[in-house]
């Protein structure tokens, strides 16, 4: 898979304010997370692709976190539901861009009792797509999405997520049925049919990586894991 278009959001100072429920590792600095967010839009332009860039949501301070309420494939296009009130107004603020994409026959959401968030989609070949049962996505989020993925040939498999916040925080599909897996994913049953690229202990962030189908972004500071 080839990613040709990418929507990104600027952090806004408030982002050291977003929920931290799950890493703990205190409040981000501003400075440095908005440089990041830069040096990571300026390796997409690099790599070939083009970025619209959103302006930042003061009043939602994990609205840079594009992928979560809003998932989208080369034919369609869902709203997701976040589970956290704090992260619900970011529907509405996400469609306007999404609109510019898809047409309406291509939109579609999910709605309450269902909650899903983008961060527990990880599409794999073959129309497949893993969904993680978390904190975050709940069976009524997966049952919607599975049956709008359905229209457009996909399958859904549900995977739990028990250690940690999303399905794709343990692990990331690197295209050629090969997964990076950190954690409780290293020799999941529900992965045995992939080959497992395994992220040593105490590198578990690094398998937050992006396969572009022109090069992997992946963050530095893994020495262990970027020879996996």
């Amino acid at each position: 898979m080839l990613f040709t278009k990418a929507i990104v959001r600027t952090p806004a100072p408030s982002v050291v304010n977003g929920i931290d429920d799950y890493a703990d590792e205190g409040k981000p600095d501003y400075e440095l997370a908005l440089k990041e967010h830069q040096d990571y839009v300026a390796l997409l332009q690099k790599l070939g692709i083009t970025v619209t860039t959103l302006p930042p949501l003061a009043d939602f301070p994990d609205s840079c976190f594009v992928e979560d309420p809003a998932v989208v494939f080369d034919d369609f296009a869902v709203i997701t539901n976040p589970a956290r009130d704090t992260r619900q107004k970011e529907r509405e603020l996400i469609k306007p861009a999404i609109e510019k994409f898809y047409d309406d026959k291509q939109i579609f959401e999910i709605t309450a009792p269902g909650t899903l968030e983008g961060g527990d989609v990880m599409p794999v070949d073959n129309d497949l797509i893993y969904v993680g049962l978390s904190a975050r996505t709940n069976q009524a989020g997966i049952d919607q999405f599975s049956k709008i993925a359905a229209k457009f040939g996909k399958t859904v498999k549900a995977v739990p997520v028990k250690q940690v916040l999303h399905l794709k925080t343990g692990t990331t599909y690197m295209g050629n049925n090969k997964l990076l897996v950190s954690g409780e994913y290293i020799d999941s049953p529900y992965f045995k049919d992939y080959d497992q690229l395994k992220v040593p202990a105490g590198e578990d962030y690094a398998v937050n990586c992006i396969n572009t189908g022109n090069g992997v972004i992946m963050p530095a500071g893994f020495p262990g894991s970027s020879n996996c």
